[in-house]
């Protein structure tokens, strides 16, 4: 589909012709914030959650798991959409979904009702991450400059950097004003962002009917069903539950069929199956978020529980880690370098989960900051090497889909992440487990590195000519071939 973005209702002059629209930057990166800050605040409110409603962490965990089952189903869906129809409505509606889910978790009388309230959040939360890579492939067509680096930079470092500061900003909240602040705090985000996002993304005229063969509503079904009953499994593998797996590879078969044989496909297997380096960043962008979502629920747990710290003090222990991925973040982002970040990035990160192991209920509060400031790094060099590898390795003409499913990877980390964490907690945050979990990390650390080491179409990613630069240089070859012409 063809697309021309026009001019947005608040804006009184055009954009740049050869300049990134930096209206676009607010409420790009606002949009795209909600969901780490609302994946990562609760981390340290678990805790009073279940003291509240008198559940123990095999239940609590599930308020991890709902968001990011949704968020894991909702990123691609919304994405596809995103590329079908624009992405001013669809995030408009998203972030109308934070608010409200906001307003229900405040509210919410039972475990349950704060459970669903982390479902809308999922859902609302996917608009505005494909949102802002469709915008931002937009804008490097129509200015003919396909090195966005600061733009991607930008949505990479606003969001691990909400990411990591988040356990510590949830402490504060919850010791100002209890646990329902990480929710009631959704209300005025998902204010500002529907304010900006009127007055400055740009609305979508098509201009061909390429995706007016409606959505493969029987695509996302299956996806759906397949992610659910998997993810369902793993969130209590028992033998008495054989048919979860069972049902999400039956789904998993009748996808791979129905997508090969669609003309207009949800997920376009053909062109997925043939790209074996997009294929490789989802594989890292699981593992890699597999280890620091573990590191973040499972180590924050310990440090209530095991090593006896309060809520506040607990998320002021992981300070190191959001100002040492702030400050890679920071340092790093203009330079490419993709296969470099994620070498550096594995091997630090094996060093820190390895770290984990000399770490007990006695350690001194330097060893456990140390623990912290290590893993921040690798958070702030793999977040940004899997963006850009993705922007340069994915269709342009799917983009917002393909970041979905980015998104996606993530989110099936942090689930296995959850799902690791109640394994190796079941009914408490001990020592033991706290060490049963980095021999998990050490593992899956070990398999990013392997897998970055022998991809080496990671060392040729180059910036691709976009539909506006290929124009230019096909006028000028014209130009100078025809005759007449000097």
């Amino acid at each position: 589909m063809t697309s021309k973005l026009l001019k947005g209702p608040g804006r009184d002059t055009q954009p740049s012709a050869t300049a990134f629209d930096r209206h676009l930057i607010a409420p790009m990166i606002l949009g795209s914030v909600l969901n780490p800050i609302n994946s990562s605040m609760i981390a340290v409110a678990l805790v009073p959650i279940g003291i509240a409603f008198g559940a123990p962490p095999a239940e609590t965990v599930w308020l991890v798991s709902a968001l990011y089952l949704a968020t894991a189903v909702g990123q691609p869906v919304i994405g596809r959409l995103v590329d079908m129809y624009g992405p001013r409505r669809l995030y408009l509606v998203g972030t109308a979904l934070v608010g409200v889910a906001g307003l229900m978790g405040a509210l919410a009388p039972t475990l349950g009702v704060l459970i669903a309230a982390r479902v809308l959040l999922g859902f609302g939360t996917s608009a505005a991450y494909p949102a802002a890579m469709r915008l931002t492939r937009s804008e490097a067509e129509r200015t003919g400059q396909d090195s966005p680096a600061g733009v991607l930079t930008a949505l990479a470092v606003s969001g691990q950097t909400v990411a990591v500061v988040g356990p510590a900003l949830g402490g504060l909240l919850i010791g100002v004003g209890g646990w329902r602040v990480v929710f009631t705090v959704n209300v005025p985000l998902s204010a500002a962002c529907l304010v900006l996002g009127a007055l400055w993304l740009p609305r979508t005229r098509k201009e061909s009917a390429a995706g007016d063969r409606g959505v493969d509503l029987p695509g996302m079904a299956l996806f759906t069903a397949m992610l659910v009953a998997l993810m369902l499994f793993l969130m209590g593998p028992r033998a008495d539950r054989w048919y979860l797996p069972v049902l999400a590879a039956v789904a998993a078969v009748a996808f791979a069929v129905r997508e090969l044989r669609v003309p207009d496909p949800f997920v376009d297997l053909r062109v997925l199956g043939g790209n074996v380096p997009l294929l490789a960043t989802y594989l890292r962008q699981f593992l890699a978020y597999t280890t620091a979502y573990a590191f973040m629920y499972g180590f924050t747990q310990w440090l209530e529980e095991g090593r006896g710290l309060g809520a506040s003090t607990a998320g002021l222990a992981l300070v190191p880690l959001s100002v040492s991925a702030l400050t890679v973040s920071t340092l790093t982002g203009r330079r490419e370098a993709v296969r470099a970040k994620l070498v550096a990035g594995s091997l630090l990160q094996l060093v820190g989960c390895g770290a984990l192991l000399l770490v007990h209920s006695g350690s001194p509060v330097w060893l456990l900051l140390a623990v912290g400031a290590v893993l921040g790094v690798p958070q702030g060099l793999i977040g940004l090497a899997a963006q850009t590898a993705l922007y340069r390795q994915a269709d342009p003409a799917r983009i917002a889909s393909a970041a979905g499913l980015l998104r996606t990877f993530m989110y099936l980390g942090a689930l296995g992440a959850s799902a690791a964490t109640a394994a190796f907690f079941p009914h408490r945050a001990d020592t033991a487990g706290l060490h049963g979990l980095a021999l998990f990390l050490v593992a899956g650390s070990a398999l990013l590195l392997a897998t970055t080491l022998v991809d080496r179409s990671l060392g040729s990613l180059t910036p691709r000519e976009t539909t506006r630069t290929t124009a230019r240089a096909s006028a000028r070859s014209t130009s100078r071939n025809t005759p007449g012409k000097a």
